[in-house]
């Protein structure tokens, strides 16, 4: 019984910063991490709804402005953490943008503007996340939000997939220096997610982009859960790896798939 009533409280004692934590996953997360006994960094630009999340969970929850796009924000996040709590053992770089849609109405008019912008919102503040996580832990755990999108490309959400694959490259590359260093690197991909980022879509959009049960989404808890598990020491041995959170999505959808390729084109 003991045992049992142990291991419901899975984050004893760590400190966690959740960049992107003040909506969607990241505010679903640092619920989460607070009931398995974390202290959070909530880290977002929804300064308003940041500090009312902040006070909604009590104590253990303090709110900073954070623009991942500025690695020194990043790293001020970080630092918070250490100077507020003593130590860090969780980052959860888990802020992200979805760009505009439909983002494949014609390639050769790509704006590269755009891309660079969700590149680094997505992708290079990924990056920064695991190397201030390096400087400023001496063990724990980096969790990025990466995509079922980062599996299975949506041709509508062109720059977003290339963004979300980039995550997880991150994560796989950064794995063994960060091993090195005591640290566990890991992704979570969910499929289409209830937050705010997602429901200012149109349903149209969302209808062309995914289909059948996985337009109708998942509840972010879920995901949630799953970063509870990655940041907990019952996943000690789990490094490198993106958990895909997506309702078998990617795997019955790539085997529908079934693209002809145009005439007269190899392989």
């Amino acid at each position: 019984m003991f045992r049992t009533a142990q291991l419901l409280v899975r984050l004893a004692g760590k400190v966690a910063v959740i960049t992107g934590g003040a909506s969607g996953i990241g505010e679903a997360t640092a619920k989460e991490f607070i009931a398995n006994g974390a202290k959070v960094i909530i880290a977002d630009i929804q300064d308003d709804l940041g500090h009312a999340v902040a006070a909604e969970l009590g104590p253990d929850a303090t709110y900073t402005h954070c623009d991942v796009a500025d690695e020194s924000q990043i790293a001020a996040a970080v630092d918070l953490a250490v100077s507020r709590h003593g130590h860090l053992d969780i980052l959860f770089s888990n802020a992200g943008i979805g760009g505009a849609t439909s983002q494949d109405d014609d390639m050769a008019s790509l704006d590269m503007a755009a891309f660079d912008r969700v590149m680094a919102v997505n992708a290079r503040s990924t990056l920064a996340g695991v190397k201030h996580a390096a400087r400023a832990m001496s063990a724990g755990v980096v969790l990025c939000t990466a995509s079922v999108a980062s599996v299975l490309p949506v041709p509508e959400a062109a720059i977003y997939s290339v963004s979300k694959a980039a995550v997880v490259a991150v994560v796989r590359a950064a794995a063994a220096p960060m091993a090195r260093r005591g640290l566990r690197v890991n992704a979570i991909s969910p499929t289409t997610t209830v937050t705010p980022m997602v429901t200012r879509l149109p349903a149209a959009v969302l209808s062309k982009m995914f289909s059948g049960s996985n337009v109708v989404g998942i509840e972010p808890e879920y995901v949630a859960r799953a970063a509870v598990y990655l940041a907990s020491d019952e996943a000690r041995y789990i490094n490198g790896h993106n958990l895909v959170v997506d309702k078998g999505y990617s795997v019955y959808k790539a085997a529908d798939a079934g693209v002809a390729m145009p005439a007269g084109t190899s392989n």
